[in-house]
């Protein structure tokens, strides 16, 4: 762990922080063979139950979140595309579940082969304990299923309206087009070089939502307006999503949970892939993958809560005495 906050990805580097930091490790655990060779961290991680280390992975998660009701838990897959076994040519796809809050990543489950997130989403939703949270899912986790099993374990659905429910789609933006009834709120932003303005309406009136009874505890439809203009260059873009949701009618703490949403894309894809490097690692055998990943996520945890400097996370993962 030490090592791979320092910025060690692969078994070899890990071995040489070993050697490197060896009295300092030695003020832990006596160490009395020395450090494990690559081989031995290989096999060894290679060899262990990935599952059995999940659920370690998941009682570390719970013991250091703060859980209160209303959270956010975000779900999102993601490739480690430079991952492969070798009887496969296709990379390993991982859906995790992140509390936007705490700024962790709670639990994981692998898509296997011949699978989608559809069939891993429920799987996840099983590992953890989600009563009084709400759970938000891209387009893809927009399925009646889901919305049951999310409030059969107690707590609330926010789910993404695109393509892949096109007749539900095109019944949530005719209510809009029609329905005047609705709450409203608009947000301004300013930074990166933009100036984004935010429409969120919420509608509780499904009258007119055909099959409306398909999911479960089904309560208000979403839109988002987002216009954007590059300060830049003056380019603009307008666009509109539309969700469905078992929260009650208030636009505010919705509007805030589909924001919330994009944590899982910028506080923990991005760290994997930039700080960590996760896409170009190369760790094929077994269950290496899995494992490392989890290590990996445990890491940018513990680094995360480090308060005592105002660093930022590239320079951050370089202290060498975490």
């Amino acid at each position: 762990m030490s090592a791979v906050i320092s910025g060690c990805n692969t078994w070899c580097l890990i071995e040489e922080f070993g050697k490197l930091k060896i009295d300092w490790l030695r003020k832990y655990h006596p160490y009395k063979s020395g450090i494990p060779s690559h081989d031995t961290l290989g096999a060894f991680f290679s060899a262990l139950d990935s599952k059995k280390s999940g659920e370690c992975f998941i009682n570390y998660a719970v013991s250091i979140a703060t859980h209160t009701s209303g959270d956010v838990i975000a779900l999102d897959g993601k490739t480690v595309r430079g991952v492969g076994s070798k009887s496969s040519k296709y990379p390993i796809h991982i859906v995790s579940a992140f509390c936007t809050k705490n700024r962790l990543s709670l639990a994981q489950e692998t898509v296997n082969e011949k699978e989608n997130e559809i069939v891993a989403v429920p799987r996840l939703l099983e590992l953890i304990t989600i009563k009084g949270c709400i759970i938000t899912i891209d387009a893809m986790g927009c399925q009646r299923g889901i919305a049951e099993k999310t409030r059969a374990r107690e707590a609330d659905y926010l789910l993404q309206v695109k393509g892949n429910q096109a007749e539900l789609q095109e019944q949530v933006i005719k209510i809009f087009n029609r329905n005047t009834d609705r709450e409203t709120t608009i947000t301004h932003d300013r930074d990166h070089g933009r100036i984004e303005k935010r429409v969120c309406e919420v509608i509780n009136d499904l009258t007119f939502l055909d099959g409306e009874e398909v999911w479960r505890d089904l309560r208000t439809i979403t839109r988002i307006e987002s216009y954007r203009e590059d300060k830049r260059t003056g380019k603009s873009s307008n666009n509109f999503r539309y969700y469905i949701s078992s929260l009650p009618m208030n636009v505010k703490p919705i509007n805030k949970s589909i924001r919330s949403h994009w944590a899982i894309e910028n506080n923990l894809h991005w760290n994997l892939d930039v700080i960590f490097k996760e896409d170009g690692q190369l760790k094929r055998k077994g269950d290496s993958v899995k494992n490392f990943n989890m290590i990996t996520k445990v890491a940018l945890a513990l680094i995360d809560s480090e308060k005592s400097t105002k660093k930022n996370l590239n320079r951050l993962k370089g202290l060498k005495q975490l």
